[in-house]
């Protein structure tokens, strides 16, 4: 064999190994973000129509969440609004809407206090994606009654749905101490 033809096996086989290395990597990274993100990735390809693109938005997603200063509530804070949790579901025997509007408010000041991006209604979802992500479609769902409600078309039941989806999502991230090792694992 002439130095020219081993040259090229050599090219060839040193291509193909790297081809088997980005193809494990792919799945593995595929395999990895399915995982944390659960019907939130396949939702996220569905947006975005391609695998590839989603995978990408996942990714800059967790890149983000890392980036932040999040911080663990005070036990005074974790107090205050708890006290304003019970005083909400108070509020929803008599006032459904109101209740729920004042939720969505008490969760977003959580949220924000927590560290995570409130400002922006788009950022504020991704980094509940992100960070939360077993909460994610029922947060955005939550959201989407709420529209509902504003323009009346949400009933009572709708309210309660939501309202169930904030809490549980309030639950989570207004933490505990072993809030932060959940989330570390």
């Amino acid at each position: 064999m002439q130095n020219w033809q081993i040259v090229i096996v050599a090219v060839v086989v040193a291509l193909l190994i790297l081809a088997a290395i980005w193809a494990t990597y792919n799945r593995n990274r595929s395999r990895r973000l399915r995982a944390h993100f659960g019907p939130e990735y396949d939702r996220t390809v569905r947006e975005f129509g391609d695998a590839r693109r989603a995978e990408t938005e996942l990714s800059q997603r967790e890149k983000r969440i890392r980036e932040l200063q999040i911080r663990p509530l005070s036990v005074a804070d974790r107090n205050r609004f708890g006290a304003e949790w019970k005083d909400c579901q108070r509020l929803f025997v008599d006032d459904p809407g109101r209740a729920l509007d004042h939720a969505d408010k008490l969760l977003t000041e959580v949220i924000h206090t927590r560290g995570y991006a409130t400002s922006n209604p788009y950022d504020r979802m991704a980094d509940i994606s992100a960070a939360y992500p077993e909460h994610a479609g029922k947060y955005r769902e939550a959201g989407e009654i709420l529209a509902h409600q504003h323009r009346g078309e949400a009933t009572t039941e709708d309210l309660r749905k939501a309202f169930i989806h904030y809490r549980t999502l309030f639950d989570d991230i207004l933490g505990g101490q072993d809030e932060e090792l959940k989330r570390a694992s």
